[in-house]
């Protein structure tokens, strides 16, 4: 494809997070946006006629007519969306978690390699502003600590906790982390729906590193805070803040007092954006995605993993 032509795309499902994608597409230089696709069609249409592009309560009415796509439906939808796109050699965005279920995850992976299709998954956290300026700083981490707190809202809650906000962190661990996982511990609590609102994880990995996260859906305030501790630094990032802390060990033989503290402030930035046009890079060039369908697998393993403690009795622990 050559670089000055735009990519034709389209969105499946515009509600909260598809909404957001159709506009990126139709703001960026580099894509074409064709139409989107919603169950409803005041949704879709309303979507359609601000964007000035189709719109159709049939997301298989794109088939034929994009070169790539953002699937932003439902998680229990997931899988059937992509399989259908992936199946007809079109690219595929597909929003956290990339499926339900494992075996749903796998298949989606593995029909993406036989098309030779690009496959990303919106982690968005990857794009945050915070983690992209400290990756370099952050290197074999020996415990890592997050909280992620957000007041209840219905959307996402047609799976629990940890597929709709802990898998976030899941996945940033995972990449900072690159070791297998040894041991999970999780105990969670359906407050407000059928399933754990709120749940904490212990995940001990093959290299040592112990990760503690907490995620609720049922805060009375938002907070979403990550801390690193490692052989050399200790970095405190606040997501929502913009900001990060970072504390250096002192060189050998000088005393505490000599701790080194830096306070980096992050730009502000637009992930969403960053993502989007991460996506259509990959689409152009082939090039392996940021976040690919592996690196979403892998989130997904982990986070079906703790899922799986989450339903055991407790005696079974």
């Amino acid at each position: 494809m050559g670089a000055g032509l735009k990519i034709p795309v389209g969105v499946v499902g515009v509600g909260y997070a598809g909404r957001h994608h159709a506009e990126k597409y139709a703001a960026s230089e580099k894509a074409a946006l064709i139409g989107v696709a919603d169950i409803d069609r005041a949704r879709a249409e309303e979507v359609g006629k601000r964007l000035r592009v189709s719109s159709t309560t049939d997301y298989r009415e794109l088939l034929g007519r994009v070169r790539c796509v953002s699937v932003a439906v439902p998680t229990r939808l997931h899988y059937e969306v992509s399989r259908e796109f992936l199946g007809a050699g079109i690219d595929v965005l597909v929003e956290k978690p990339m499926a339900a279920t494992l075996d749903q995850g796998r298949e989606i992976v593995a029909l993406a390699r036989e098309k030779g299709c690009v496959l990303q998954v919106g982690h968005l956290e990857r794009f945050n502003p915070a983690i992209r300026r400290l990756e370099g700083v952050i290197r074999d981490p020996r415990f890592v600590e997050c909280h992620r707190l957000a007041p209840f809202v219905e959307r996402g809650t047609d799976v629990d906790v940890v597929l709709d906000l802990m898998i976030h962190d899941i996945d940033i661990i995972a990449s900072l982390v690159r070791s297998e996982v040894k041991r999970v511990d999780a105990v969670g609590v359906a407050v407000l729906t059928d399933k754990p609102d709120i749940a904490n994880a212990r995940i001990t990995f093959s290299n040592g590193c112990i990760a503690n996260v907490t995620s609720s859906r049922v805060s009375v305030k938002r907070e979403r805070k990550i801390r690193f501790f490692q052989m050399d630094a200790y970095i405190s990032i606040d997501y929502d803040q913009k900001r990060a802390q970072i504390y250096r060990k002192p060189e050998k033989g000088a005393g505490w007092l000599s701790i080194r503290a830096e306070t980096v402030e992050m730009k502000e930035g637009d992930a969403l954006a960053d993502e989007i046009n991460s996506f259509l890079e990959s689409v152009r060039t082939r090039a392996l995605p940021l976040v690919s369908g592996e690196e979403g697998l892998r989130a997904l393993e982990i986070a079906a993993m703790i899922s799986e403690r989450l339903s055991q009795p407790a005696a079974e622990l």
